[in-house]
């Protein structure tokens, strides 16, 4: 199976003083790799020697970030050629290059990663590197490589001279022997299949101890499965899971120390080097409790040195000692699951953000090991938990159980049970910044113990004194929200009351108070209301409303509101699989903040909240679809042209929904427009109102007419008695009877107005056609169709009868005829005032007031010397009245309309005897 293939530098064309070609052989986060000398010529040309013959099967290098070399090409030979050992003349053969990248896209920030697979044997290695890119960082056009990985299979030349030195070349370069198997990778079962351990990767990002532990139990698992111990074997893969996650930390620590001593900030890196052994010595005291760490894992790589090789004259040398072989011992079955860290195998650039610099020169210092064990130094004991960096990786999970499914190791009476080994992991960086205690607390079964966990974290934050430095404040509230996610899933409500005081401290107040960044709050909102939107669904209504209130009190403090985030949560499509209490609560919440915080610069806007509403009434329960309806409306009532584009035209079809039915009505009563119910019911009140002044209108003028029979009986007996008297024979020569129609005609209605009342000898036919048209005050010319009319009946004119009468609309409040375009702005006028019932006033077109109902109060209000003051013909002096006779009442002359009689006021070419025939044929 393909591994790892140690090799040692022969030679190289030259390189800068403190990069030799040496530290190739060095693979560790730190190393600095080789560089050409400045100003060289090309090509520049290194050679390595395998520790042993063997079929090469993959090639990997490092490049450097900007001092890249064009094209590098590889050549093999099975031994030296004449130029190094005289007596061998064999030559290399070439098996040909790879180009690499000029590393533009990244701006030069990030290192190229090369794999190369090849299949050829031999055991001299000759690698040509031809002349560099161009770039603005590489001012002496340097080429470098930072590392290079041979993986290949032992070539079978039955040849035991270089046994010798083969195992020396094993012991130098990797610090054990040549039969050692952690280099075969993992037992997969196939010939060709390559480790990830030997991956050119895993050395550069991991610490070299660690790597080293990862590599033992590596060989302890493959053991485990051969013997067919799978549970142990389980837990050795998760335990090398979390190492490697220990190695990149404390891979990243060691580059930072080496920064820090650079710059000569010392201070900067004891600190670091005091974090690495106490990171390092409780991820060891983890292994020893499981029964996986033993001194045989402990011993340290130095025979893989972790500084460079320089010449021994180089103030930087410093020489490696080798370790006595460890004893072997006896390894526990014991739980620790984690997931499997994903392989980094890639054959892409990688980012220096997770690469060490390459420009490191100084020695590394290793932290000896502590632990509990007797058998150990004394200065190989476990630390306290130390505060979680800024650059370490947040291991915090996305969604924790709230039960606990492992049984704990055991805990004291009146304490809190210790951490299972599941939360341990979990909360790893929770402990490093709060303590293994008070984790404990908040995780336990207890919840006492859990709502007392987060009162003294409440409190340890609140007296965290202003000075305190800004990773350690940052380490709290990272840790502290991850605590928070939890306690909001619990289902006491004492924890749970407890997680949101907590929240609204850390929010409201300890941000602020030290001053930390938008990025803080950001990061505090964004992990816990969608699970606080979650428990808004609850099926406690107590929880769902303290949930609520809680977003809604949180949603308007000024640095979440200027976030914007909360509101964007609010108006996610709601899912069709969502709890009833769930949805109701969303949709309530929305409502609620949408009239706190309005739609300028909030997060609300008009596109997503319709688009929200609107897909919310097709929601399955009632309650959301009524909600939706009332944000609809409330959005109308600011955004009234804006919300129509979301909504469906407005007609007889879109009316059958009920909500849309619903929604428009609801439109109309805020424009101030009487819905189509109202409009129904008023048309209705209307019909039958004419319908009773029709009848009332028919019995009045019946009784007037008996009246004027009555009264006309009289006079003819008055007139006969005078002519008996003055000529007894006159009455037999009589022609007709006294009592006829034309008699009656020509004694009513000659020479008078029955509209007015007036009386006049210049009233004839044309007389009176001028009269109505310009003089008569009971008449008025409609401006829409020029037509004469009754001022009485002009409102009910322009709504039946007018040729502009779809233009015109009845307000709901005056009654009165109004353009329908006007009639939103004619509401808010003082013209508007509210009409009353017919049976207690008369209502005024010309001058809008209400006055004395009846018809003579009509003759009053609009002939009047205090009457309508509006009238236009109230200027005009009118002719001499003479006589005036007793018109036909309001009643009569509407009646008379109603019936078919002509609208004109005087009917030309038609004499006024025949208009009294058709009154009296119409009364009859």
């Amino acid at each position: 199976m393909p591994h790892k293939i140690g090799f040692v530098v022969v030679s190289s064309s030259g390189h800068e003083d403190g990069f030799s070609a040496r530290e190739l052989m060095i693979h560790a986060p730190t190393v600095s790799g080789w560089r050409s000398p400045r100003f060289c010529q090309f090509p520049q040309e290194i050679v390595l020697q395998m520790v042993e013959r063997c079929r090469i099967r993959k090639l990997q290098l490092l490049a450097h970030q900007y001092m890249i070399s064009s094209r590098v090409e590889f050549y093999i030979s099975e031994s030296l050629p004449e130029y190094f050992s005289p007596y061998q003349a064999e030559r290399f053969r070439r098996l040909g290059y790879v180009s690499l990248c000029d590393n533009e896209m990244t701006g030069c920030k990030a290192r190229e990663l090369k794999s190369v697979y090849v299949d050829a044997v031999g055991q001299f290695l000759k690698l040509i590197f031809h002349e560099n890119h161009a770039n603005k960082y590489n001012v002496y056009n340097q080429v470098a490589l930072v590392a290079i990985n041979i993986i290949g299979d032992p070539a079978d030349l039955g040849d035991e001279s270089n046994i010798a030195s083969r195992e020396k070349l094993i012991d130098q370069y990797l610090g054990h022997n040549t039969e050692d198997p952690a280099l075969e990778g993992t037992c997969t079962g196939k010939s060709d299949y390559i480790s990830p351990l030997d991956d050119l990767a895993f050395d550069m990002y991991q610490d070299p101890e660690v790597a080293q532990i990862i590599r033992k139990l590596d060989e302890r698992k493959r053991e485990a499965v051969q013997k067919e111990r799978y549970d142990y074997a389980k837990k050795l893969k998760q335990a090398i899971a979390d190492l490697q996650k220990v190695g990149e930390r404390l891979g990243r620590f060691e580059v930072e120390k080496r920064c820090a001593v650079e710059k000569e900030d010392y201070d900067l890196a004891k600190e670091k080097k005091q974090q690495m052994e106490r990171y390092r010595g409780r991820a060891y005291a983890r292994l020893q409790l499981h029964g996986l760490l033993d001194a045989e894992l402990v011993r340290r790589p130095l025979g893989l040195p972790l500084q460079p090789l320089v010449p021994p004259g180089s103030p930087r040398h410093q020489p490696a000692t080798l370790l006595p072989p460890p004893r072997e011992e006896g390894v526990t079955e014991n739980r620790f699951a984690e997931p499997l860290l994903q392989d980094k195998l890639s054959s892409h650039s990688l980012d220096t953000s997770q690469q060490p610099p390459v420009d490191q020169s100084l020695p590394a210092t290793h932290p000896h090991l502590k632990t509990h064990l007797q058998s150990l130094p004394y200065d190989e004991r476990p630390l306290p938990a130390i505060h979680k960096q800024p650059g370490a990786a947040a291991m915090e999970p996305e969604d924790g159980d709230m039960g606990m499914s492992e049984a704990p190791r055991g805990a004291t009476a009146g304490e809190p049970e210790p951490l299972t080994e599941k939360a341990l992991r979990e909360a790893s960086s929770a402990v490093d910044a709060l303590g293994e205690a008070l984790v404990a607390g908040a995780y336990s079964k207890t919840w006492s113990y859990r709502e007392d966990a987060l009162l003294a974290l409440y409190k340890r934050l609140v007296e965290m004194p202003v000075g305190t430095p800004k990773e350690d404040l940052k380490s709290a509230v990272r840790a502290s929200i991850f605590l928070i996610r939890r306690a909001i899933r619990d289902i006491v409500m004492p924890v749970f009351q407890a997680s949101l005081k907590l929240l609204k401290m850390v929010i409201t107040q300890y941000i602020p108070k030290h001053k930390l960044s938008k990025l803080d709050t950001t990061y505090c909102v964004e992990r816990t209301v969608p699970v606080l939107l979650t428990r808004t669904g609850d099926s406690s209504a107590r929880l769902r409303i303290v949930a609520s209130n809680f977003i809604q009190e949180i949603a308007l403090f000024k640095d979440v509101k200027s976030l914007q985030m909360i509101p964007c949560y609010l108006v996610q499509p709601l899912k069709t699989n969502a709890s009833t209490h769930l949805a109701l609560s969303q949709m309530d919440l929305l409502a609620r903040l949408l009239k706190d915080l309005g739609t300028n610069d909030t997060g609300f806007t008009v596109d997503n909240v319709m688009k929200f509403s609107v897909g919310a009434l097709e929601h399955r329960v009632y309650e959301v679809r009524e909600t939706a309806v009332r944000i609809i409306l409330d959005m109308y009532k600011h955004h009234r042209a804006l919300t129509l584009d979301y909504l469906p035209p407005d007609d007889s079809s879109t009316r059958k929904n009920v909500l849309y039915k619903t929604i428009f009505e609801g439109f109309a009563k805020l424009d101030g427009r009487p819905t189509e119910a109202e409009v129904r019911a008023q048309k209705k009140v209307a019909t039958e109102e004419a319908e009773k002044r029709k009848k009332d209108e028919i019995k009045a003028l019946q009784g007037q007419l008996a009246a004027l029979k009555e009264t006309q009986a009289e006079v003819q007996e008055k007139e006969s008695e005078v002519t008996k008297a003055k000529d007894p024979d006159a009455q037999g020569r009589k022609a007709a009877p006294p009592n006829t129609p034309e008699a009656l005609d020509t004694h009513c209605l000659d020479n008078l107005c029955i509209f007015c009342g007036e009386r006049s000898d210049s009233f004839t036919e044309e007389g009176l056609d001028l009269h109505y048209w310009k003089h008569c005050l009971m008449l008025a010319r409609c401006d829409h169709c020029r037509q004469v009319v009754e001022i009485a009946s002009l409102t009910e004119h322009l709504l039946t009868e007018c040729d502009k009468k779809d233009g015109f609309g009845k307000c709901y409040r005056c009654n009165e005829a109004v353009l329908k375009e006007e009639l939103p702005k004619h509401i808010k006028t003082r013209d508007c005032n509210p009409a009353k019932p017919e049976k207690l006033a008369n209502r005024c077109p010309l001058c809008h007031e209400n006055f004395t109902p009846g018809e003579e109060a009509w003759k009053a209000h609009l002939m009047g010397a205090a009457g309508c003051t509006m009238n236009p013909r109230r200027t005009h002096v009118p002719h001499q009245p003479g006589e005036l006779g007793k018109r036909p009442s309001h009643e009569q002359i509407r009646d008379l309309r109603s019936k078919g009689w002509e609208q004109d006021p005087h009917p030309k070419g038609r004499p006024e005897s025949q208009l009294w025939q058709d009154i009296h044929e119409t009364m009859t």
